[in-house]
């Protein structure tokens, strides 16, 4: 029997866009359809210059995603479908979070429970984490004979120590929040109960702050962390020359002088 619901809920609000992965009865795992649904919703959250940041999160109280969707992968599998790699090229919802690399709004995970698999890679992906007091990171794929095909072998290498990453690529150990924190693999862990209302802080924050700023800064700081730093000054950053044409350029000063709040209008 076909399941014709959507995979994810997707809602703005506030410039805030609050992108759920809705499969809470498979722990969020990620089928092809909802990699295609995400997709459609990263393009919109992009061109909507009203959304000026993004939250992820899994639906239900107990994962925020724990990957690949394993069954559907196994019926592929037995199917004759090409195995896959790193990278998404070629399969649904091309290019994902994980490799969409042109994505310039910023993206907060919210994570409470298991963040597993390629739950784990998205969340490595967004620029900040929040995560609950009860939030699990683990990537398990050598013990299926897999990779992290989705970026976990290349972000958790540049995020955390090469030998205490590979000491968790290698052998699937799990990190519980407390560790991530430790590592600054997460920005903030929170009691569950505070987690919402953390992670609304964090946006207010976020669209407190100049549109064209926030992607100029995101933009320059993805670009430049593995050039040398020479090079880092001289590089063209396509929304860095938006900004500095801006009117948000003159209005922010304009308003500290004035002693009064900006008025941002992202053009």
């Amino acid at each position: 029997m076909s399941d014709d619901r959507a995979r994810v809920r997707y809602e703005k609000r506030n410039h805030v866009a609050r992108v759920t992965i809705d499969r809470p009865h498979v722990l969020n795992a990620m089928d092809q359809r909802t990699h295609t649904e995400l997709a459609s919703i990263w393009d919109d959250v992009e061109a909507d210059d009203d959304i000026r940041a993004a939250v992820l999160t899994g639906a239900g109280d107990r994962a925020f995603c724990v990957g690949q969707d394993l069954k559907e992968r196994a019926r592929l599998d037995a199917g004759g479908a090409p195995r896959t790699t790193f990278g998404s090229r070629g399969q649904p919802g091309w290019p994902r979070l994980t490799d969409r690399f042109t994505l310039s709004k910023p993206v907060v995970a919210r994570v409470h429970g298991y963040a597993l698999g390629g739950g784990f890679e998205l969340a490595l992906a967004c620029d900040l984490i929040i995560a609950s007091d009860q939030a699990v990171f683990g990537l398990p794929e050598a013990r299926l004979g897999l990779v992290p095909g989705a970026g976990g072998a290349f972000r958790l290498a540049r995020q955390l120590p090469q030998k205490t990453a590979m000491g968790h690529l290698l052998t699937g150990r799990r990190l519980d929040a407390a560790t991530a924190l430790r590592h600054g693999l997460v920005n903030e862990v929170v009691p569950a109960d505070r987690l919402d209302a953390c992670v609304e802080e964090w946006t207010d924050d976020l669209v407190r702050s100049a549109p064209l700023s926030v992607r100029a800064i995101k933009e320059a700081v993805l670009t430049s962390v593995d050039i040398p730093l020479e090079q880092a000054f001289t590089t063209r950053y396509t929304w860095e020359e938006r900004r500095r044409a801006s009117d948000d350029a003159v209005e922010g000063v304009r308003a500290f002088a004035e002693r009064r709040d900006p008025v941002w209008t992202g053009r």
